[in-house]
């Protein structure tokens, strides 16, 4: 089968095309870079003829807040239509968890409307709500760090590894669609400043954690479930534990400015 990935040489994309590679399929990376333009609409017809599925893992190069929203209804626009033209089947689109719940962020508000978008469009879709990845933990402390002190909202968290993502964004552009989500989060919920006090803790950074329930998270005031499944979700293997076992002695790649996870 053949599946395109929009993004497919960023964290999340190009770990699905391995995956989806490695099971037999044709995936074919999309990017700039490769000639594919979702804002220009230049490549998208070559590289989806004959592709059943299309997996949109890509995100704004920018986070101010009307270029990320002109971003992504952009770029969805012109994806749909696209894959109208080229008969596609299933679009599956990498979304967060609580997006909705969080309208003070700009980056969230634009993929609200990213979402309803794929939603109100007649190719058949999937779209995963994914919760904050273990990977962008370091980078979200320096983001909350003042004169050394990291200020964290104590709200739930239940971050995931970015692998763990990657594997049910595959799973999901191989299943039937939807014509719905799913949500995927880690193993572990525990409150969001103790996730960031083992992440600093396992690196040797004597940087102090303070539970700041008045702490903004990248602009936004976070409630206890802003960040977490309300429901049901389906839970990625890797442990925090595990992860930062890893990862203690590698640099972490850099959050987004203002969102909380890219593709």
């Amino acid at each position: 089968m053949k599946i395109v990935v929009i993004g497919g040489t960023g964290l999340i994309g190009s770990k699905v095309v391995t995956i989806l590679n490695a099971e037999g399929h044709e995936a074919v990376p999309a990017s700039p870079n490769s000639g594919v333009n979702t804002l220009t609409g230049d490549g998208l017809a070559e590289v989806l003829q004959g592709a059943q599925v299309v997996v949109d893992v890509s995100n704004s190069p920018s986070f101010e807040d009307a270029a990320v929203l002109k971003f992504f209804e952009t770029s969805t626009r012109n994806l749909l239509a696209y894959e109208t033209a080229a008969g596609v089947g299933h679009h599956v689109a990498l979304s967060i968890v609580g997006a909705e719940r969080l309208p003070d962020s700009g980056y969230m508000r634009a993929k609200v409307a990213q979402e309803k978008l794929i939603k109100e469009s007649s190719v058949p879709y999937t779209i995963v709500h994914a919760t904050q990845f273990f990977e962008f933990m370091k980078a979200i402390a320096d983001a909350a760090t003042t004169a050394d002190k990291v200020h964290i909202a104590p709200v739930g968290f239940q971050p995931i590894a970015a692998s763990d993502v990657s594997e049910a964004v595959a799973k999901a552009a191989v299943s039937k669609p939807l014509n719905g989500s799913i949500e995927i989060a880690g193993p572990e919920r525990l409150p969001f400043d103790e996730f960031i006090r083992r992440t600093l803790n396992a690196r040797n950074d004597s940087r102090e954690v303070i539970a700041d329930p008045q702490a903004r998270y990248f602009g936004t005031e976070l409630s206890e479930n802003s960040l977490v499944p309300t429901g049901d979700a389906q839970l990625g293997a890797t442990s925090f534990e595990q992860w930062l076992s890893k990862q203690t002695n590698q640099v972490s790649p850099s959050a987004p400015k203002s969102s909380s996870q890219v593709a």
